[in-house]
């Protein structure tokens, strides 16, 4: 943890509760993060190899009196910090890149000339398809792979599949004989010359699905082959081949496998979800396959804004129809256990009163006492055989309602997966949902700072408008409409929400 000065200060700047209770839990994982102002607006976006050295980092004594006045500035005006666990570090960097596109904080400085990222463009359409270099997807019917953090690594790839499947380099949509006077690549390049009839259409379409099922990560004997061929010229001595099979090998494996973990096909993810599932049920002991399962998380901030999330899982695979989100009415302050257990009673309270068949398997997000306060409110409604699972951040145990020890899952098993996927699903719908809340009201209390609103005439303006944000839109004209407002608070009013854009 960054030292913190015992009144809750670090280099002179104030760390807000929120703030520093996430420094404590900070994952030891390459990922991105998020630093938001006091409106919940995205002012910087960064990527780390580990993001709980990088994000403790601005926070310490030794880096505040430093750094930049930039850097300074971005720290004290931070309210609250969302991470992004991802796999890799080269993963972070294409997520970094999106991020920033997508929230253009101000504090950032790179990708502002909106330079993206290289993908793989196949003419799937075209009667002898070709792949081109290129970094806007389109919805052009053409198939991409991508976009890919390296530009040797794609370019590799490129040349790779081109050589070893054949494909054509040229650019005429359907090539002839003309094309090939200009051309040597059946030569130098072993292109299968569609252009010349040596391959027909059908022929040549079939070499171009098998590169693309390559690029997918569908055809691992190809490596495994390369990998043969470079042993092989190392036995016989023949060292320059193999440092070159050796070069290609390397890039194509972290490309290719890059690629099959970021996106991989609705098939087969649905078959790596059917496997974690089925894999959980052995892990867990439960009496069947959990085709079903909820997950459930609580977000607030010192127990204001407390909402809840419900998430849903049909065959591993996340169901946005099954979504649910909640607002907390019977518990304040603090207590998320408490929480929990309301929100658990409220939605199974309804199931049964609807008739309707529970999930497989309950999961809550956190430790011991969030899964005791779900399991009492299961209990206490008579659910006494439905399974209850907590999964705890830190380090990644599950907590059983069992008694047994917490279980902690192999880093890379499909079981553990599944559970992560929907557990970070629920944070992230939770988190939504809350910021929801708490951005309108911030938007709303600009009214407060208005001398003379009280409640009522709040309450007129906002049923008037139905937002701070169509008010702002307005003219005072409209605001004059509004019983009991006269030019003179008008003016105060426009005046007050013109300066909180």
């Amino acid at each position: 943890m960054p030292p913190r000065k015992a009144d809750g200060e670090t280099g002179g700047m104030t760390i807000p509760d929120k703030v520093r209770e996430k420094l404590r839990d900070l994952p030891d994982k390459p990922g991105c993060y998020m630093m938001r102002d006091r409106r919940g607006t995205v002012i910087y976006v960064g990527k780390a190899k580990s993001l709980r050295k990088r994000v403790q980092w601005y926070f310490r004594d030794a880096t505040l009196r430093g750094t930049n006045p930039k850097i300074r500035g971005l720290v004290k005006s931070i309210e609250d910090i969302d991470l992004i666990t991802v796999r890799n570090e080269a993963e972070a960097v294409l997520t970094e890149g999106r991020l920033i596109k997508e929230f253009k904080p101000r504090y950032n400085v790179s990708f502002r000339d909106d330079k993206r990222f290289l993908m793989l463009r196949g003419t799937v359409q075209d009667p002898f398809p070709v792949f081109r270099l290129c970094r806007v997807q389109r919805e052009d019917g053409a198939v991409y792979f991508g976009p890919y953090a390296s530009a040797a690594s794609i370019r590799a790839a490129l040349n790779f599949v081109e050589r070893e499947y054949g494909l054509r380099r040229c650019t005429p949509r359907i090539p002839d004989g003309d094309t090939y006077q200009h051309c040597l690549n059946d030569v130098i390049r072993f292109c299968s010359a569609p252009c010349i009839g040596k391959v027909d259409s059908e022929t040549y379409r079939a070499r171009f699905k098998d590169a693309c099922a390559f690029l997918r990560g569908e055809r691992p004997a190809v490596l495994t082959r390369l990998a043969e061929l470079m042993q092989e010229a190392a036995e016989k001595r023949d060292y320059e081949r193999a440092a070159a099979l050796r070069d290609t090998l390397t890039v194509l494996r972290k490309t290719v496998r890059t690629r099959a973990r970021m996106a991989p096909t609705p098939e087969m993810r649905a078959q790596d979800a059917q496997g974690g599932i089925e894999a959980l049920k052995e892990a867990l002991g439960l009496h069947r396959v959990p085709s079903v399962m909820e997950c459930y998380d609580i977000s607030n901030i010192s127990g204001t804004y407390s909402v809840a999330s419900m998430v849903c899982a049909v065959n591993g695979m996340p169901n946005r129809t099954r979504y649910r989100r909640f607002r907390i009415k019977t518990i304040t302050g603090t207590d998320d256990p408490g929480m929990m257990a309301e929100v658990i009673h409220r939605r199974f309270s309804r199931l049964l009163a609807e008739a309707q068949p529970p999930p497989g398997l309950v999961i809550v997000d956190g430790g011991l006492t969030q899964l005791r306060a779900a399991r009492a409110a299961l209990d206490a409604l008579g659910l006494q055989d439905l399974r209850c699972i907590g999964l705890a951040k830190r380090f990644e145990e599950i907590y059983t309602d069992d008694g047994q020890v917490p279980l902690r899952l192999p880093r890379e098993s499909a079981a553990l997966r599944v559970l992560q996927q929907l557990r970070d699903e629920a944070h992230r719908f939770a988190i939504t949902y809350h910021r929801h809340l708490r951005n309108r009201r911030i938007k709303e209390s600009v009214l407060d700072d208005v001398p003379g609103i009280g409640s009522k005439r709040k309450a007129l303006i906002l049923a008037h408008f139905g937002s701070v944000e169509r008010l702002r839109k307005a003219g005072l004209h409209d605001l004059l409409a509004v019983p009991g407002i006269g030019r003179e608070m008008a003016a105060l009013i426009m005046d007050a929400v013109k300066k909180d854009t």
